[in-house]
Parts: structure tokens; C-alpha cells; sequence
């Protein structure tokens, strides 16, 4: 995208929010760097400087447009459609890993060196894992500034600062305004959230179905960790650092979140991950454009464009649960899991609703007595293996995770067979391109639309979807009379 100047020159001169996140356009007479759908009058184009990352802008020395703020804008799609190492990396960086452990422990969960990974990351995104990582702290700092009541001091050193005075450099310098003049800002504007509580609007590029995408996770949904309640998918998290649960209402133009961590050095990851599970990040225009070019296709995409790929805010529950979820109904494998979370997950307060424990974690799932477990000898036997390997790190699926080695690890696996890895390839890691070809709901959609009805033939013909099969398989999926493919509340159409 940067390499064809013309086309960011076009893009911002007609403020295109579809590049929002692709890139930032820096403006040398104000020395500020704004998203390309900025509202101010577009500078002439001589004066226009793009960059890969706000911190490349940074770096340059521009602060943020107060006007668009950058720093909101819908992240980069590219980290979560790709699995190489830099997107791997950027992935790793938005979950707080450089903030939590540093840059060899970066190197170390991917495997390079550290020479390697900034040569990498300054070579496509002209900043490195440190600079990256302070303008996520930046933006971290500007949301409890700006979105809670909490002493300065504190702010700064849950975003990660190491100290007050880099904190009040860092903002300053990113944004132009004291901590304080910013909060003074904002609380002219609007109220607080209530006490213990981050209340956020989690942007995303146009257009948005959440039929499916919230249908889904609340049709599937594990009773104590998972509720659907006053219009919102409410759910716990484990965090690094506690727990978290969070509030996600779809709005027209935005997600409402409405957070609660136990730590606020977690609002950074808690926030990554909700982004994720949503798919937020992901660029619809480009999914349906392409799937569209398929006949079959073009109807169900003309008829509710911009579906996303419901994910997971932690791959290693995701896994256990699509091992709990074979060959039994949606239902059955609800009650699966809330045995398990009641037998074994950890307690978390919540005044707010029905919420009342974190989902298990692998390491506490890998010591259960497997006896303990009412699920057929054989999926028991799988879902105990499965939870050592992920607890003993033999298997990786977490936001660094290389998918190919991930897939072929599962698949050595007994009674991991094909529909397993591609549904935890799809939800758990996040590859765009998973396609369940086994699936019975795009089996039935498959004879339904006049696809090929075998799985093979199926896969063959998907490969004119490809990078975006898992996308194909919303589609495919919501011909479909299931509550997966629709709000709570709202009948089948």
C-alpha cells in the first residue's frame, strides 16, 4: 500500500475509512500524523508523509491528530490474516508480551533471535518491537486517562511505564497535552464509567453483521463463564495478570465494551483480545469483493455483507471445548463444559449479572482426574492428552503461535480428526483461511446451494475463496435455521 503514493494520496483526499489502520498519513507543515479518514481539510499532497505504524510516525517526530485520533483507529488487518513472523510478532506485541517480559522474551516465543525480529519489524513497519509497544502503552494511557478516575501515577505505571517521568514525557510528546490536560479534556464532555469499570467504543472498518457473529458466541455459550444479558455478550477473562470480564454490545458504528480487570496493567490485552474474538480488525470489503466473484456465493454476501469470523479470547479453552464439542449437539456440549468450569474453574465476583467463574486453565485441566469427566473413554482420553500438550507448551496456539507447526502437532493427535483442528484453526488461531469441509451445517448448506455435496469436491471448489474461507464458512453456515446465525431475541428471517 505505501509503495503506490498515489493511491494513500487519493485515499486520504477522499477520506476512505477502509485504510483506516493500513497506514498514517504524517503532514510536515503541522507536524502531526492522522488515520486517512481524517475530517480536517486534506493537505496538499507535497506535504504528506505515510507510515506503516503510528510509532513509525512517532519516531518522526508527529504527535496524533486530537481531531481523528490515530491512535483509535481499527488496527492493521494484516496482523491477523497473516502468519509470518512480523505478524506474529505484532500479534505478541498487542497482548502485552514486550510490556510483561521484554524483547528476548518476544524473540524466544517466536524463535529468532532478537537481531532478527527488529530487522524484520523495522524493515515492514519502520519501528521496532520497543517503539511499537510504547505507542501501545501510549494509547493505554490515554484510555484510563481519559476513561476512568484513577491517580496519574498509577495510569502510568499500569500501561507500563517504568516510570511517572517517561509517562509524562510519552504523552506529551504522542498526543500534545499533559496527562492532565487531556483528562480535563474529557471529563468536560462526558461521565465517567461506573467505579471499577472501563467503559470503551471498540472501533472497526464498515460494514459489520453481528447476527452471526454475536448469534454464534451466545448459542454456544459456557453457563458461568458466558451470558447474554441487557443486550450484551458478557463473558469472564483470564488475564496474565488476573481476571477480566467484559460487556460487548454491537452498535452501528462501534462495539460498546464496558471492561472490568482486576489489574489494569491487563486493560492493554484484555482490550487485544476482545478485538480479536470480535474480529474487529478484519477488512470486509476485501472478504466480500473476492467471495462475491463466486455466483453461489454473491446473494448471501448481497444480503448481509461484512460478516466476521467468531473467535476466542483464549485458543487453549477454544480447543478443549471443540474436543468437548465433537459429535454431540450444541447443547450437549454447553453442559460438558459447565460441569468442567463448575468442577474446576476458578470463582470471580460479579454484581452485574450471572457470571461466576473463569473458564479452567490447560494446567488445571491437565491434572483433573480424568474419571472425573462424563464424557464418552475415547474424548476423554483426547481431551486429557490434548490439555498436557497445550499446558507443557508441546503445542502452541496462543497470538505467536506458527500455524502450520500448531495444525500439524494437532493432527498427530488421537481423536483429532479434520473438522477439530480446521474449527480450532478457524476460532482458536485465527487463520483466515481454515475451511471446515466436514462441518454438517456446510454439508446441509452445500446440497442446499448446489455445491459439491462430498467434502473433498467441496474443498476443491473452495479453493476460488481462498485466502478467506473461513469467512465462505459464516456464509455457508448462516443459509441455516440456527440461533448461531442470529442475535438473542430476533426470529429467523
Amino acid at each position: 500500500m505505501l509503495e503506490d503514493t498515489e493511491r494513500c494520496v487519493r485515499a486520504v483526499q477522499s477520506k476512505d475509512a477502509r485504510f483506516d489502520g493500513w497506514f498514517f498519513t504524517a503532514v510536515v507543515t503541522t507536524g502531526v500524523y492522522c488515520r486517512p479518514s481524517c475530517p480536517v481539510s486534506p493537505p496538499k499532497a507535497m506535504n504528506m508523509r505515510f507510515y506503516p505504524s503510528a510509532a513509525a510516525a512517532q519516531q518522526a517526530g508527529f504527535r496524533a491528530c486530537k481531531r481523528c485520533r490515530p491512535d483509535a483507529s481499527p488496527g492493521s488487518p494484516q496482523w491477523n490474516e497473516r502468519a509470518d513472523l512480523v505478524a506474529r510478532a505484532m500479534r505478541l506485541i498487542a497482548d502485552g508480551v514486550v510490556d510483561r517480559d521484554g524483547v528476548p522474551a518476544l524473540a524466544a516465543r517466536l524463535g529468532y533471535s532478537v537481531r532478527q525480529i527488529q530487522r524484520q519489524l523495522l524493515a515492514e513497519l519502520g519501528a521496532g518491537p520497543l517503539a511499537l509497544a510504547r505507542a501501545q502503552r501510549a494509547q493505554t494511557a490515554r484510555l484510563l486517562i481519559e476513561t476512568t478516575s484513577v491517580p496519574m501515577g498509577d495510569v502510568a505505571f499500569a500501561a507500563g511505564f517504568s516510570s511517572v517521568r517517561a509517562f509524562n514525557d510519552t504523552v506529551r510528546e504522542v498526543f500534545g497535552l499533559t496527562p492532565s490536560e487531556l483528562r480535563a479534556r474529557v471529563s468536560r464532555r462526558s461521565a465517567p464509567a461506573a467505579p471499577g469499570s472501563l467503559a470503551l467504543r471498540l472501533p472497526f472498518r464498515q460494514p459489520l453483521c453481528p447476527d452471526n457473529l454475536f448469534g454464534h458466541l451466545v448459542a454456544t455459550a459456557v453457563p458461568g463463564v458466558e451470558e447474554w444479558r441487557d443486550g450484551a455478550y458478557r463473558r469472564t477473562l483470564r488475564l496474565p495478570n488476573g481476571y477480566g470480564i467484559v460487556a460487548l454490545r454491537p452498535q452501528p458504528s462501534h462495539i460498546d465494551c464496558l471492561l472490568t480487570v482486576a489489574d489494569l496493567r491487563d486493560l492493554a490485552s484484555a482490550i487485544a483480545r476482545c478485538r480479536r474474538l470480535l474480529d474487529l480488525d478484519a477488512d470486509p470489503a476485501a472478504v466480500d469483493q473476492l467471495l462475491r466473484e463466486d455466483q453461489i456465493l454473491t446473494p448471501l454476501v448481497a444480503k448481509a455483507p461484512g460478516r466476521r469470523v467468531p473467535r476466542t479470547v483464549d485458543a487453549g479453552e477454544f480447543a478443549i471445548r471443540a474436543v468437548l464439542g465433537q459429535q454431540v449437539s450444541t447443547a450437549a456440549a454447553r453442559t460438558h463444559a459447565a460441569r468442567m468450569v463448575a468442577a474446576a474453574g476458578d470463582p470471580v465476583p460479579d454484581p452485574a449479572g450471572g457470571l461466576t467463574h473463569v473458564f479452567p486453565d490447560v494446567a488445571t485441566l491437565a491434572a483433573l482426574d480424568p474419571l472425573s469427566l462424563a464424557i464418552p473413554g475415547a474424548r476423554r482420553a483426547t481431551l486429557t492428552t490434548l490439555a498436557g500438550a497445550l499446558a507443557s507448551g508441546r503445542i502452541d496456539l496462543g497470538a505467536g503461535s506458527d500455524w502450520a507447526r500448531a495444525r500439524a502437532e494437532l493432527t498427530q493427535m488421537p481423536g483429532v480428526g479434520p473438522w477439530t483442528v480446521e474449527t480450532i484453526a478457524m476460532r482458536a488461531l485465527g487463520d483466515p483461511d481454515a475451511f471446515v469441509a466436514t462441518d454438517l451445517g456446510i454439508r446441509q448448506a452445500a446440497r442446499h446451494l448446489g455445491l459439491p455435496g462430498t467434502p473433498a469436491a467441496l474443498t476443491g471448489h473452495s479453493a476460488a475463496w481462498r485466502p478467506w474461507r473461513a469467512y465462505a464458512v459464516q456464509y455457508l453456515w448462516a443459509t441455516g435455521d440456527h440461533a448461531i446465525n442470529r442475535l438473542p431475541g430476533t426470529s429467523a428471517s
